[in-house]
């Protein structure tokens, strides 16, 4: 009996001391073919444009062929959840948000991942906020007239969201502004955008690198920005804290892959990016569609994901949203 469980021991070791050298190899030559960078949005949304500029870099860092690939559709879960199936291996990556890592906890029911579990997280990679926008020719020309003429139509106004961020500030907007909306949801929020200003609906929130060039173009109108402060890129427009004290929606970016993902294979997409990130011209690129690089490694990321699940599940809960 000692004599067989000394060999199963054996056997076991010998097997797990084989498997973390494969791991090894396999993390050492990585990458030996394409990559694919799922985005869980449309393209043309703030994540998509981030991860093209990304997919961009790494090509030439990595020496392989990284392609974008736009899985969009319930709030970005459709995307997440096909990215925490696949396999563990650093060839399928998540550019993951506050929406599809944080918020969707809160706001789909039964959700087919889970954010902090099923991803082996590479980096933090921006921060940025939302602009509230309606259309040019809308009656109210600033955030004091669109509150009044808001509560005067009280809930003849419509708003569309396409993303978890959004669909909460609409909350807050009804919430802290005291008014009420018929609300409808959207594969992402280029869609949304189309339909404000198709006259569709009245108003939605949109990225600030989806707002900023149809408001600089006319073909828009912008009333305020979530972010506590004012953007450098609309300094024009308030903080809609101004009118709406404790009024805030930060939304966030980042490089995920499946869980038990090598940590060697980790680093090196980890470390690629980061240098990609730090460059001046990334920087001076990504802030003029008023994105802010906010770095966070592996180690920082994953906890960061942990307590912003718990942020905008509260936020979800004091705006009355409940999980559909």
């Amino acid at each position: 009996m000692k004599a067989h469980q000394g060999l199963a021991r054996w056997l076991f070791l010998a097997a797990f001391g084989f498997a973390l050298a494969s791991g090894a190899a396999a993390a050492q030559d990585y990458p030996v073919r394409p990559i694919r960078i799922i985005v869980p949005f449309p393209a043309g949304a703030g994540p998509d444009q981030v991860a093209r500029m990304i997919a961009q870099h790494l090509r030439g860092a990595l020496g392989q062929t990284v392609i974008v690939e736009n899985r969009a559709g319930a709030l970005g879960s459709i995307g997440a959840a096909e990215v925490a199936r696949s396999a563990p291996d650093g060839y399928t990556l998540l550019m993951a948000t506050n929406t599809t890592h944080a918020a969707n906890v809160a706001m789909i029911r039964d959700l087919p991942y889970d954010p902090a579990k099923d991803f082996t997280p590479i980096m933090r990679l921006v921060t940025t906020a939302m602009v509230l926008i309606v259309k040019p020719d809308f009656p109210a020309k600033d955030i004091s007239e669109f509150l009044t003429y808001a509560r005067a139509h009280n809930g003849a106004l419509t708003a569309g969201y396409g993303s978890g961020a959004a669909q909460i500030s609409i909350a807050q907007l009804k919430s802290r502004g005291d008014i009420r909306t018929v609300t409808a949801s959207y594969r992402g929020v280029p869609e949304a955008l189309s339909d404000v200003m198709a006259g569709t609906i009245d108003l939605s929130f949109a990225d600030l690198s989806l707002a900023v060039p149809q408001i600089r173009g006319g073909t828009l109108r912008g009333l305020g920005v979530t972010a506590r402060q004012r953007s450098d890129l609309l300094s024009d427009l308030p903080a809609l804290a101004e009118s709406m004290p404790g009024f805030e929606a930060v939304i966030w970016y980042g490089l995920v892959a499946p869980a038990n993902t090598p940590p060697a294979i980790v680093e090196r997409l980890y470390k690629a990016t980061d240098a990609f990130m730090d460059m001046p011209a990334t920087r001076a690129r990504l802030a003029q569609i008023g994105v802010q690089v906010a770095p966070l490694p592996p180690a920082e990321f994953g906890p960061f994901i942990k307590a912003q699940i718990q942020k905008w599940t509260d936020d979800a809960h004091q705006a009355g949203i409940e999980p559909r």
